[in-house]
């Protein structure tokens, strides 16, 4: 497979493809959902909400930190996760943007 590019595309358009990218993903979704439900978490509290592995999980949770939509702190033996909310902001931005556009556009 050839290389993705990505040096062609805005620093934004890579961020958002990223983000995009970890979103991509029911488990992850289901992730941030929780999350939002209890505001932060334990990765095992997490296991026991999805029908997932252990492994699984802390490989979704992963995914979801290295994009930015979660953060977590070290607590004990375990992380506490919780919505990064810079990232969400970013996101909020970026669709508000193509919301207001495709309001204003007047298109076939």
């Amino acid at each position: 497979m050839g290389a993705s590019k990505t040096e062609h595309f805005t620093d934004q358009q890579n961020q958002i493809a990223t983000i995009a990218k970890a979103l991509g993903h029911p488990a992850r979704i289901a992730i941030i959902e929780h999350l939002m439900k209890v505001n932060e978490c334990i990765c095992g509290d997490i296991v026991n909400e999805l029908p997932l592995a252990q492994p699984t999980v802390s490989q979704h949770l992963k995914e979801l930190k290295n994009a930015g939509l979660i953060k977590g702190s070290i607590d004990g033996n375990s992380i506490c996760y919780c919505i990064d909310e810079k990232t969400f902001e970013i996101l909020n931005t970026y669709f508000s943007k193509i919301i207001q556009t495709v309001s204003e556009a007047k298109c076939c």
